[in-house]
């Protein structure tokens, strides 16, 4: 091959190259915009004054009269703030009892023996193909029935397992080598000891993967606090918008709900900036055999 021809296949090979980058950011940039569309949306929405959000007829992609009011309404409108509070009682107990319990049931299905152990996970398992509107009225009676509607307790504890969390980290201390858990066992040390001192920090992107989700799905949990609350004393912010949405002056007050959306919403984006890495790394080891 002359150089020619090979100066030739090398720039049709760069030129291919670079059409085929081209395309591809081109398409990853459309996604991107349409993902991030709505936070573009809800961020100008709060910007919006009241009546000039409901005097267009057409929606417009700027405001040429920005205000802070909407946040001010946010929080005076109703006690937002005490939602706030709840809210984080709700989260932090509710993520904490969660993660104990799967901790010790992942370890016990994936290291303990016992009798019928298979055939308990599978059965367990299948609790994830039952529709989640019957879980919901099932804990609805039930927790009605003990007593325990406008509590903390009712709150919190239909949400304190999870079969899949317990799936994942059982998959992640499975990968830990069997003969470790041996030798440990050889030289005395008791599960609890091992599963902390060894399991639990192997494991441990995982174990904040599952805390960090969890606190998510608690701070943007909607349904189950709207149908066991009615007194506002132990509202959360989810049901703090559905308040402000409805406090607007004859009409539904857009603006003010969009502000305490963005308020709300701070938190968990600071969160997970803060810890996308470890998401991402326990989502892609619990997805790992071997």
């Amino acid at each position: 091959m002359t150089n020619e021809s090979y100066d030739v296949i090398s720039k049709r090979a760069k030129t291919a190259r670079i059409t085929k980058n081209v395309i591809t950011y081109f398409f990853l940039g459309v996604w991107g915009l349409m993902v991030l569309f709505p936070f573009y949306w809800m961020i100008l929405t709060s910007f919006k004054g009241y009546g000039s959000y409901n005097a267009e007829y057409t929606p417009k992609l700027y405001t040429l009269d920005p205000t802070i009011k909407n946040y001010k309404d946010a929080f005076t409108a109703v006690p937002l703030g005490g939602y706030f509070v709840n809210t984080i009682i709700f989260t932090v107990l509710t993520t904490a009892i969660m993660v104990f319990v799967t901790v010790f049931a992942a370890f016990a299905f994936s290291r303990l023996q016992f009798k019928g152990k298979n055939l308990l996970f599978t059965l367990f398992l299948s609790l994830m193909m039952i529709p989640n509107e019957l879980v919901v009225i099932t804990n609805f009676v039930t927790i009605t029935d003990w007593g325990m509607r406008n509590t903390f307790m009712g709150l919190i504890l239909p949400s304190v397992t999870s079969v899949f969390y317990i799936y994942l980290l059982k998959e992640n201390f499975e990968q830990i080598p069997e003969d470790l858990y041996k030798a440990a066992k050889v030289d005395g040390t008791s599960d609890i000891k091992y599963l902390f001192k060894v399991m639990i920090p192997i494991c441990q992107p995982t174990v904040v993967t599952i805390i960090i989700l969890k606190v998510i799905e608690c701070w943007n949990s909607y349904v189950w606090p709207r149908l066991i609350t009615d007194d506002a004393t132990y509202y959360l912010v989810s049901n703090g918008i559905q308040e402000i949405r409805e406090n607007g002056f004859g009409r539904e007050n857009i603006p003010a709900m969009m502000a305490a959306v963005v308020a709300i919403s701070v938190p968990l984006i600071i969160i997970f900036l803060i810890f996308h890495k470890k998401i991402m790394a326990g989502v892609s080891r619990g997805g790992t055999k071997g």
